[in-house]
């Protein structure tokens, strides 16, 4: 071999050589990445909802699939723990006035909504006086009352911007209540006092919340793949949440799923990470290793249109069809599910008499009114046809989607046709966005519903019934029980026993007057991932939150 020969080879051998170091660390570093790209991968789940979302203007949400989203790509000044207590989250410094009615925040400096605007106390103004506002025709509206103005604006008697929030610095709030109120920071964890990123909310107008798209977001996650109908979208991590290091999930894939079979189905081929059981399949599954049962201070029932021209306006009708639904075959036969009859709209095991600690539920009892007696209810109905002139009577049953309302319905569909000679009841399914439109104008005969609490007092759901309440649907309007939850509310807002008795009694009046039927008190059966930690349930209203959830290996 010659000299150029030689030299040549070893040139092409110098080449081959770093050819192949640099084939080899190509390759090491997509195996890198690829190794990266599963370990993230890996941090997706895949949660299935009974509804499509109706909204994300936290003004306007009042369904849990919402709600749900919302605990998760947003956040406010306080957020809830697993038992329902009001932690800081936005908040960093709270200070409350001698006379305990003005409130002083410092929220964090230099937090993010997604779209890399600050987060500043003038979102939390703009929030709060868009959901006072009658246009926005907020549904929660009744958690502002205590704070000044608010009652007037909501009335339409003053404007927005004189309610009592004002942000005194970039980074402080200062609120002015009306009264004390022990519970406050409870309400200010509630997702209708999230804040709204002003710029992008006028920029979008009506149309704000209304798609993935034409909302923004400061929580964990962000929200994409939302028209503002579609059943499929996902969670993404928000890269600009100020504890982002916190998350540990990638993406959080959701789809609407009507059909429990169809849910477990899903995950069995590991499709799905969480379902929620309904049930046949509680007493199926019950000894299953993946069932997880969560305690919920909620309560289903009936809300009767009472208006003149309804057909369940009169009282004796209302409460001849409570009397006529046997709620222990409703649990045993139909739900499956451990709950507990309920005997008042207030669950039992949540709170109880400040001086004698017996539970609420056993101190507002009435007799004959949430029990099942057939003799007496089949005598009620007589009475109330007679009333009415009438010798039979059709009702309509308005109900969501969800598979396991149906099954509750056509149960008391059958209850009631059975034991009520001459009672029609037709059920009618919709989309969950439509039921709360009629329900909100007024255009139903019955609705089957749930409320959950927003905090652990009886007026959480005491004060959705009084005749101003932005929730009362029913048309229902009684003096004696405007006045108790008045005095509740005001003089003796800071007399603990007082208040007490106060609350008694509107729930007493509540029984009576029958504007809704108590059936049952929720709880919440799950099937979830063995490898799916860490998720934080609140058990006093149901929503779930995954910021610090993860898949183990």
């Amino acid at each position: 071999m010659g000299q150029n020969s030689r030299k040549k080879y070893w040139w092409w051998l110098a080449v081959a050589a770093i050819v192949i170091v640099g084939l080899i660390s190509w390759q090491g570093i997509t195996k890198n990445k690829q190794k990266s790209t599963t370990k993230a991968t890996k941090q997706t789940i895949n949660l299935a909802a009974s509804y499509t979302i109706t909204s994300l203007d936290v003004a306007k949400i009042t369904d849990r699939t919402s709600f749900n989203q919302i605990d998760n790509v947003g956040e406010g000044l306080y957020q809830y723990d697993k038992n329902g207590n009001a932690l800081k989250a936005l908040a960093i410094k709270t200070k409350v006035s001698k006379n305990k009615r003005i409130y002083t925040i410092n929220i964090r400096k230099n937090t993010k909504w997604s779209n890399g605007d600050l987060v500043t106390a003038k979102d939390f103004v703009y929030s709060w006086q868009h959901a006072v506002n009658p246009k926005t025709a907020s549904q929660y509206t009744y958690l502002f009352t205590n704070i000044k103005n608010a009652d007037q604006i909501i009335a339409g008697k003053k404007a927005p911007t004189t309610l009592g929030v004002k942000a005194t610095g970039k980074y402080q709030l200062k609120i002015w209540l009306n009264r004390p109120q022990s519970y406050f920071t409870k309400i200010l964890a509630r997702e209708t006092l999230y804040p709204i990123d002003q710029r992008v909310a006028k920029k979008y107008g009506s149309k704000y919340g209304t798609s993935s798209a034409k909302t923004v977001y400061n929580g964990p996650f962000v929200l994409t793949g939302w028209n503002g109908t579609n059943d499929t979208w996902q969670l993404k991590k928000n890269s600009k949440y100020w504890d982002r290091k916190k998350v540990k999930l990638s993406s959080i894939k959701y789809q609407v799923v009507k059909d429990p079979a169809t849910a477990y189905n899903l995950y069995k081929t590991n499709k799905l990470d969480l379902m929620t059981l309904t049930g046949d399949q509680i007493k199926q599954l019950a000894n299953n290793k993946d069932v997880v049962k969560r305690n919920l201070a909620g309560t289903e029932y009936l809300e009767y249109n009472v208006r003149k021209n309804s057909p369940v306006a009169n009282k004796d009708v209302r409460l001849a069809i409570s009397l006529a639904l046997n709620r222990k075959e409703l649990i045993n036969n139909v739900l499956q599910n451990d709950a507990k009859s309920a005997n008042s709209i207030v669950p039992s095991n949540f709170v109880k008499n400040p001086q004698t600690g017996t539970d609420y539920t056993k101190e507002v009892k009435v007799k004959n009114t949430t029990s099942y007696n057939l003799e007496l209810a089949k005598k009620l109905f007589k009475k109330g046809l007679q009333q009415l002139n009438k010798k039979e009577l059709t009702v309509t049953l308005m109900i969501g989607p969800d598979d396991s309302t149906k099954k509750t319905a056509e149960f008391i569909q059958s209850q009631l046709e059975t034991h009520l000679k001459g009672l029609t009841v037709q059920v009618k399914t919709m989309p969950v966005n439509v039921k709360l439109a009629r329900r909100a104008s007024g255009d139903f005969d019955l609705d089957l519903i749930g409320w959950t609490a927003d905090f652990a007092d009886p007026i959480t759901f005491l004060q959705m019934f009084t005749s101003d309440s932005t929730q009362n649907h029913l048309g229902w309007s009684n003096a004696k029980y405007d006045s108790l939850i008045n005095k509740a509310n005001q003089k003796d807002a800071g007399n603990v026993n007082q208040r007490w008795s106060d609350l008694v009694k509107a729930g007493k009046v509540l029984n009576q007057e029958q504007p809704i039927t108590p059936l049952y008190e929720m709880n919440t059966v799950d099937l979830v991932n063995s490898h799916l930690k860490n998720i934080v349930y609140d058990s006093v209203n149901g929503h779930y939150s995954y910021k610090e959830a993860y898949l183990s290996k």
